[in-house]
């Protein structure tokens, strides 16, 4: 196999060779065609009434669905609002969800640290999670799967203890060092 190679760099036309058979390959693949995806940084997200998009991802922003995303809906840092049609999966962290009247999530809403607001007729394919936050939902919401809140306090009381106690330990930690040096002067 490698003696191949080797015969073949020898020869002083095999890159061009190459080159051409790459060019005449790279002609008659066609382009990869999907419905439009988004990414942002720091920039946020309109998807308009008559737009459809794939799946949209934003760090740092926020997204605004007023036409259709046919996949997942993910945030991070930024708030979702959907006024029109989510067919997959929505997910927000450290955000807030806000759903208008007569929205629909296709599949799994979840939201992490961060608060979720349903509006009347808002519709949930599947499961409807609120981790460490708050859920707030008209009577006339639906969901077809598990409904599970774990409210904010959960998170935030052990963290706030835990934060408290580490300060005291340092703080006294460093009194006793300072009560000891302040004896040996």
């Amino acid at each position: 196999m490698f003696g191949i190679v080797r015969r073949l760099s020898e020869k002083p036309g095999w890159r061009i060779g190459l080159a051409l058979l790459l060019i005449c390959v790279g002609l008659f693949v066609g382009k990869a065609r999907a419905e439009e995806d988004s990414v942002q940084f720091a920039n946020k997200i309109e998807v308009g009434r008559d737009a459809i998009f794939h799946d949209v991802v934003c760090f740092f922003c926020s997204v605004n669905v007023e036409g259709t995303v046919n996949g997942d809906v993910l945030v991070f840092f930024g708030n979702v609002r959907i006024d029109g049609h989510a067919n997959h999966d929505v997910v927000d962290f450290f955000g807030t969800v806000q759903a208008a009247d007569d929205a629909n999530v296709g599949q799994n809403l979840l939201s992490f640290l961060g608060s979720v607001r349903l509006g009347e007729r808002v519709t949930v394919g599947k499961d409807l999670v609120v981790m460490f936050g708050s859920l707030h939902e008209a009577s006339s919401a639906t969901h077809g799967g598990d409904r599970l809140v774990f409210p904010g306090w959960i998170f935030w009381g052990p963290l706030l203890v835990i934060v408290l106690g580490v300060s005291f330990v340092v703080s006294e930690f460093r009194s006793q060092r300072r009560r000891r040096m302040l004896r040996g002067y």
